[in-house]
């Protein structure tokens, strides 16, 4: 039997010519990842065993992203002790303030992962680099502590779905939607410790930052990691970032599947998820008129230039609503730079929003954008728990850059064809 370019990654780090679902096996990492949240706890645990070094200075990334620039006294303090941390072990790739990004979005702009790489990190959306032909997967704070000496990590084979989408997408519809319409399928258990593998030809000419989107979110149906095969487009982004050699894995033809599901992605409209679920989605056309009183552009989910791009071309020329408030957040201080030289900070500012440093803070409820009770936001985040923006109260619904910026002009939930006839 054949194997999943999951399998086949994870047969190749563990040292073994085949892996089966299923099984467990002690794999070598070529990247652990922790923030500003999960990684103190796991220095903690370095320290309390007596590791007195880390296995490798450059396959460790410290991001402090989610209370950055710090909030208050705790969050300074948990940066703190990541800086000192990083600097103690000399490790080579902290990001902090000025250097700082999005974590899922900084490190493939860096080009710290690469197809066939095996990354762990302590935060849920570290799937998202499946997006780039790699098994990237979220750990405990623990397993990255132990990693961080080690260089290894324990994982159980996941089974895998495939999903195949082909057609050409609508206007304005977009990679968020084939996400969100994929969970409103399947619901956020349906891929329990599940590899979902993408293909079909709707993903040919998708951008990375398309594909980043739909790996991030994989985790939102319970998946233990999303992934994408290598295509030109992959090859092409990862050689202007990274002179590494990479290794390319493909699944075989009769690989295992627990199941094949095929979509006409030219058939999804734009999608909005209900609270308090990702899977509680709907198509535009459906949704009705619910009122919103802020939306958030960005995240690590859709903060990229092209994210950006798409929302200033909703925003140019037009004002938000007078009783919403709009936060952008590019991802990192790369794609800000890029957005000001393509005059698109002008478009946001001119249409009163707010453009933030890169940060997860309103994403999270952390800082940066909470809301109040009885508040509702438009966000393209990842999740919309109860609570997840602030008061358990307030609501959150999940939406494209077009929906989000569309929305944030009408005052309502509403798609971009509403803009465009005004």
């Amino acid at each position: 039997m054949g194997m999943t370019i999951s399998q086949k990654i994870l047969a190749a780090k563990s040292g073994k010519d085949h892996v089966e679902a299923g099984e467990i096996i002690m794999a070598n990492v070529d990247l652990c990842l922790g923030n500003d949240i999960t990684a103190p706890i796991a220095i903690k645990e370095f320290r309390k065993s007596g590791f007195k070094n880390v296995f490798d200075k450059e396959k460790i990334a410290l991001v402090p992203d989610h209370f950055t620039p710090n909030k208050d006294i705790k969050s300074a303090e948990q940066v703190k002790m990541l800086r000192e941390f990083a600097k103690e072990h000399n490790i080579t790739n902290y990001f902090e303030m000025g250097r700082v990004g999005i974590e899922h979005a900084l490190l493939p702009e860096k080009g710290l992962v690469l197809p066939g790489d095996l990354v762990i990190g302590a935060d849920s959306h570290t799937c998202t680099y499946g997006a780039l032909g790699a098994f990237a997967t979220g750990v405990g704070s623990t397993d990255l502590a132990a990693a961080f000496a080690s260089g290894k990590v324990w994982l159980k084979v996941p089974e895998a779905i495939k999903f195949i989408f082909n057609g050409k997408l609508r206007k304005w519809t977009t990679a968020k939607d084939i996400i969100l319409f994929l969970i409103g399928k399947i619901g956020v258990s349906g891929a329990l410790y599940k590899s979902m593998e993408y293909a079909g030809d709707t993903f040919t000419d998708m951008p990375i930052a398309g594909r980043i989107t739909i790996a991030n979110m994989a985790i939102e149906a319970g998946a233990k990691n999303g992934i994408f095969h290598v295509d030109d487009e992959t090859v092409s982004f990862v050689k202007e970032r990274s002179n590494r050699e990479f290794q390319i894995f493909k699944s075989d033809p009769d690989a295992k599947y627990s199941e094949v599901m095929e979509f006409d992605a030219s058939k999804i409209e734009p999608q909005v998820a209900f609270p308090h679920l990702p899977e509680n989605t709907k198509n535009i056309s459906e949704v009705g008129k619910v009122e919103i009183h802020q939306a958030v552009i960005g995240s690590c989910t859709n903060g990229h230039i092209e994210d950006l791009r798409a929302a200033a071309e909703i925003l140019k020329g037009k004002k938000i609503h007078k009783e919403v408030r709009l936060i952008m957040l590019p991802a990192t201080q790369k794609i800000y730079k890029q957005a000001m030289k393509e005059g698109l900070i002008d478009i946001f500012i001119d249409a009163e929003a707010v453009v933030s440093t890169p940060t997860c803070g309103p994403c999270l409820g952390g800082h940066m954008g909470i809301l109040a009770k009885g508040e509702r936001a438009i966000a393209t985040t990842n999740r919309n728990f109860v609570g997840r923006m602030g008061s358990p109260k307030s609501e959150v619904y999940l939406a494209s850059p077009y929906v989000a910026a569309a929305s944030a002009i009408k005052g309502y939930i509403c798609s971009p064809e509403e803009i465009v006839k005004d």
